[in-house]
């Protein structure tokens, strides 16, 4: 059974964040469990997420998924708009809620701390040569 389509095409936050992810060497995207996920030969980051025990895609459908370094995970999760999502979690992964149910859909969102998370967990993920790639981009 196939999972349900669980974003908007037309969602102005998925295409900013798409200009971000898209924007990294050798990236790609592809719909995987109803979610936009990017990635080169591995995953770096997901659109929308759910914690464990709580199927609900509504309380994060706008929020990214990236993989972090152990030494800034935890100082993320301290933070409001940071939650552990379920499946990705215990992976080392964090989400960040870029607007919440009842939010304004274009909310005040730090587009440079975004970037530098996907840059992260792109650094993670992403074969050296590609890495290498975006180093030389400057």
């Amino acid at each position: 059974m196939a999972h349900p389509i669980m974003f908007d095409e037309g969602d102005p936050i998925l295409a900013r964040l798409r200009e971000i992810c898209l924007g990294m060497p050798g990236a790609d995207e592809k719909t995987s469990h109803g979610r936009p996920n990017f990635f080169t030969t591995k995953v770096f980051a997901v659109y929308g997420g759910v914690v464990k025990g709580d199927h609900d895609p509504e309380p994060h459908r706008r929020a990214v998924l990236v993989l972090t370094d152990p030494h800034s995970r935890a100082a993320l999760l301290e933070r409001e708009r940071f939650f552990l999502p379920g499946y990705y979690g215990p992976s080392g992964w964090v989400g960040l809620d870029l607007a919440r149910p009842g939010e304004p859909l274009l909310p005040d969102i730090d587009w440079i701390e975004v970037a530098e998370l996907v840059d992260a967990s792109y650094r993670m993920t992403a074969p050296a040569r590609l890495v290498r790639e975006l180093d030389a981009r400057g």
